[in-house]
């Protein structure tokens, strides 16, 4: 497991849009959850499926090498991708940037910010 420190540490260095080569990790209830992928980091790599395909025979499979951007990095330790090839990606991507991130096009090469701290108790 990886501690604050480190989180911290990998999260400084993250832009959104940043590119990496991942590799498909884990398929665990296709059409459910989404995929695991790993990108050479101490923090493992997640897509959601919001954002993959409808039809879960058009995801990437496990042992796929692939293009993943950082669409988003919380508190989970854990940084939410986005594939690059718009294959693997839902058909109406845009139409859903547009509804529900429609900041996406200016936080491309932005720093994933420190998410915010938990409300006092």
């Amino acid at each position: 497991m990886v501690t604050d420190a480190e989180w911290t540490r990998i999260r400084r260095g993250l832009r959104f849009g940043q590119v990496f080569e991942g590799t498909v990790v884990q398929v665990p209830r296709p059409g459910a959850i989404g995929i695991f992928v790993y990108i050479g980091l101490s923090v493992g790599g997640f897509v959601d499926v919001l954002l993959l395909p409808e039809q879960t025979e058009d995801w990437p499979t496990e042992g796929t090498v692939a293009d993943f951007e950082i669409w988003w990095a919380d508190s989970r330790r854990q940084i939410r991708l986005k594939p690059s090839d718009s294959h693997y990606l839902r058909n109406d991507f845009t139409d859903f940037v547009d509804r529900f991130r429609p900041n996406w096009p200016s936080e491309v090469g932005q720093p994933v910010r420190d998410p915010d701290p938990p409300p006092p108790r």
